[in-house]
């Protein structure tokens, strides 16, 4: 800085360059505008993208139902525009926590103390400059430091994405199930090759690329919350190189967030299998059927359909002749004929409804 001022208007000011600072007091600030900047210009409006990508799928499927699947086996019927419902308000929350996170900087001196801007110009009040200057990029100003900021408000800005992003892992892999069990379907895109020998094939590339650079941006997130937590005495360079990765991380967690996005504007539901699925199991809705039966205090209720359903695939044919067999009153026994797998969904319509509003 000195010698490209020397030959300018400015070069009475060489003195105060750099006057009583270590390299840190201006690295740090540098650095934190660099990732506050970042969130607030680029990841952002791409996470807000793919959540509204997810919305409006969730609207368009809202009322549509599907198979639900517990321990990987068929369970009571939901609607697939719910499960989406499911990841937009654990993303919301995510965003917000990011959104919300107040990033700190430091101007303190050699080993935080400010021994060399006080033994100078003692006459200053260096806590209050300290604290206006940080305030000026509208930082959070720590004067408790050593020569290196605490890494402590970073890591937890570091800590929001990557649970962003681990929730994310757990939706690609979610989709990529309903891709593979074609409840959802793609679309193919003209001179896209899906495999190099088998021309039918259309990959769910978006989702499976995503989930590999979120797994490797959360290695990266782990290794700082790990590592920049520590640092020897008043200071040790160790840092400084594992610093100059959060690019990489930030890097693909962006191009995680934008392959999902590009996903998304790919698929669409298979309603025809979807349906068809659903009403070749009537078995789902033997919850339902046996709290029925547990409501007008019947002792035997949950053996009793255990006995008709565990382990076999229950027809529409076979509910019915069940319903027409039990000993019940008739009003019990309309409301178990009035059981389905495609109207057996509780509150899934009105619990999408809520978060996609």
């Amino acid at each position: 800085m000195q010698d490209k001022l020397q030959d300018t208007t400015l070069k009475d000011l060489l003195p105060w360059i750099h006057f009583g600072l270590t390299s840190e007091d201006v690295n740090n600030i540098a650095q934190v505008i660099a990732l506050r900047d970042s969130r607030d210009e680029i990841f952002l409006p791409t996470l807000d993208a793919l959540i509204n990508s997810l919305r409006e799928f969730a609207k368009q499927t809202r009322a549509l139902p599907m198979l639900a699947r517990t321990h990987g086996q068929f369970a009571v019927p939901t609607t697939l525009g719910k499960e989406f419902a499911i990841y937009i308000a654990r993303l919301t929350t995510a965003r917000d926590a990011i959104t919300a996170h107040r990033f700190e900087a430091k101007l303190t001196g050699a080993v935080g103390n400010f021994n060399a801007l006080q033994a100078a110009v003692p006459q200053i009040d260096w806590l209050a400059f300290s604290q206006e200057f940080i305030a000026q990029y509208d930082f959070e100003s720590n004067l408790i430091t050593t020569q290196i900021l605490p890494y402590d408000n970073w890591i937890r800005y570091f800590d929001a994405l990557r649970l962003t992003n681990s929730i994310l892992i757990d939706f690609s892999q979610d989709i990529w199930r309903y891709i593979s069990d074609g409840i959802l379907k793609q679309a193919v895109v003209q001179g896209e090759v899906g495999s190099s020998t088998m021309p039918q094939k259309v990959n769910p590339i978006d989702f499976e690329n995503a989930e590999g650079n979120l797994g490797v941006a959360n290695s990266l997130f782990t290794h700082y919350a790990q590592k920049l937590t520590v640092s020897r005495l008043q200071r040790d360079l160790s840092d400084s190189t594992v610093r100059r990765t959060f690019g990489t991380a930030l890097g693909h967690t962006l191009v995680a967030w934008l392959n999902l996005r590009r996903g998304m504007s790919r698929i669409a539901a298979d309603e025809d299998k979807i349906k068809a699925e659903l009403n070749a199991h009537w078995e789902v809705i033997a919850e339902g059927a046996q709290t029925i039966l547990r409501a007008i205090g019947k002792p035997d209720a949950y053996e009793s359909l255990k006995q008709q359903t565990r382990g076999r695939i229950v027809t529409e044919a076979d509910y019915r002749s069940w319903c027409d067999a039990i000993d019940v009153d008739d009003f019990t026994r309309t409301k178990l004929q009035a059981l389905s797998p495609s109207t057996y969904l509780g509150l899934a319509i009105e619990l999408t409804d809520r978060i996609t509003r």
